[in-house]
């Protein structure tokens, strides 16, 4: 997802309406040369348009232009919104992914409380069942006391006191196994609210999560449907564009050759005036002769300035960051380098390398964006996290400056001034080029690096 889209279109087109400027001109340009190599050959004449015949043609040279603006204006327009349905649909995308974090989070939570619940319960029926054998052998021997029967049976006064100092401990046990059942079931009754909390959180997050994944799934097919509306749109316009180019040119090369021609004429009577002349003043004078008189007619021609809309700047980043780390900035290249080549997949990717991504990418196996930064430095040994906005937040401390930019720091764009708005990252390699997992239908590949508007800032990971 990537605004370059709608610059480089916009780009197309304006070259494409100077190459037909420039085809119109070499038209008009061999017309000129040819009238002027055979001016005396009546073939070749072209007959003198009529001022209707002119204010047509200029006004059908107006119609042209303007339909080459109009169509070149819709399509920057339908490029600027495919852009942004695909940033907005990343940036949904990192919500999902942090909201999904938080719940795998509680999910664990849960299944500890679910677990020490468990156990509660169990100890507490421990507790029950000594309870129980208690009182059944206290109503099975008639008496409160399990050793009543022992002091009677005893064999005399040592006997007698043996037992009963045993019976005094049993008895203290017992009441222990009372107090310990009643501590018992206030725990189970904790962890039983514990779990029923954590899993009630857990299912929540959840909730939330599938919401925020429907609405970056919308959000990405609307954009991925934007854009290939947007390339049959292309062809059909550059179709309109050549057929209106076509008679642009046809129009210019029938006005060049009607002026070619007519300059033509005015200098042959400029030059029988000058040869009339000529030969009056080799006469003997007997009245005074005036000179005609010549005058010039300058031709216009129209231009424009072929300087395009100046970008908005970049956001201001100071350099704040230290020197990076040689090594662990070859390692995390190196290792972005052996995914050359890898198809793009919406939510793909991560430490451990490729994988399939989220709807519409469940069956392409590769990386988006920040899966392959948070891979390549994962190799180097360095947690960047694992969405754009993440590793820019991480690092938020370590900026660096445009001028400053060095192999190994993470460059990102974002549709607005807030870390939150950041929908893309690349790393880059030095001597102007990132590599970078671009967007739906592309590979991981190597690219020019390029600022504009949505240029954020930089940063540079460390360990």
């Amino acid at each position: 997802m990537d605004t370059q889209v709608g610059t480089q279109v916009s780009a197309t087109g304006r070259r494409a309406v100077r190459r037909w400027a420039i085809r119109a001109v070499g038209i008009a340009a061999v017309t000129t040369v040819c009238l002027g190599v055979a001016p005396g050959v009546a073939s070749a004449t072209p007959v003198n348009p009529s001022d209707a015949q002119l204010n047509a043609a200029q006004q059908a040279q107006q119609n042209a232009a303007a339909q080459v603006g109009q169509v070149t204006a819709a399509l920057a327009r339908a490029q600027s919104a495919a852009a942004d349905a695909s940033a907005a649909a990343n940036i949904a995308l990192q919500d999902y992914e942090e909201k999904q974090a938080a719940y795998d989070e509680a999910r664990a939570t849960a299944d500890a409380a679910a677990a020490a619940s468990a156990k509660a319960d169990a100890d507490l029926q421990g507790g029950r069942d000594q309870v129980a054998a208690f009182a059944r052998d206290s109503y099975m021997q008639g008496s409160t006391s399990a050793g009543a029967l022992a002091l009677m049976t005893s064999g005399g006064p040592a006997e007698l006191l043996e037992r009963a100092a045993l019976l005094d401990a049993v008895g203290e046990h017992r009441v222990d196994v009372v107090a310990q059942l009643t501590v018992l079931e206030q725990q189970a009754t904790v962890a039983e609210q514990a779990a029923q909390q954590a899993v009630g959180q857990a299912d929540s997050l959840k909730a939330e999560a599938a919401v925020l994944l429907a609405s970056a799934q919308q959000q990405e097919v609307a954009s991925r449907g934007a854009a290939a509306a947007l390339a049959q749109q292309q062809d059909q316009v550059q179709a309109q564009l050549q057929q209106a180019q076509s008679a642009l040119s046809g129009l210019q090369g029938q006005r060049s050759a009607a002026e070619t021609y007519a300059a033509q004429q005015a200098a042959a009577a400029y030059a029988a005036q000058q040869a009339a002349a000529a030969a009056a003043a080799q006469r003997p004078a007997t009245t005074s002769t005036t000179r005609p008189s010549t005058s010039s007619g300058g031709s216009s021609s129209g231009g424009s300035s072929s300087g395009g809309p100046t970008a908005l700047p970049a956001p201001v980043q100071t350099t704040t960051a230290g020197a990076p780390s040689g090594s662990a900035v070859q390692t995390a290249i190196a290792a972005a380098r052996t995914q050359l080549g890898l198809p793009y997949s919406w939510g793909g990717g991560g430490s451990n390398g490729p994988s399939y991504g989220i709807s519409p990418d469940t069956s392409v196996w590769g990386f988006d964006c920040s899966g392959l930064t948070q891979y390549a430095y994962a190799q180097a040994g360095i947690q960047i996290g694992g969405t754009s906005r993440d590793q820019w937040y991480r690092f938020r401390g370590q900026t660096v400056g445009r001028d400053d930019l060095q192999a190994g720091d993470l460059v990102f764009w974002a549709s607005g001034s807030s870390y939150s708005s950041i929908y893309h990252v690349a790393l880059y390699l030095g001597g102007g080029k990132v590599i970078q997992a671009p967007q739906s239908g592309d590979v991981v590949k190597i690219s020019g690096m390029w600022f504009g508007g949505d240029y954020f800032g930089a940063v540079r990971p460390t360990s």
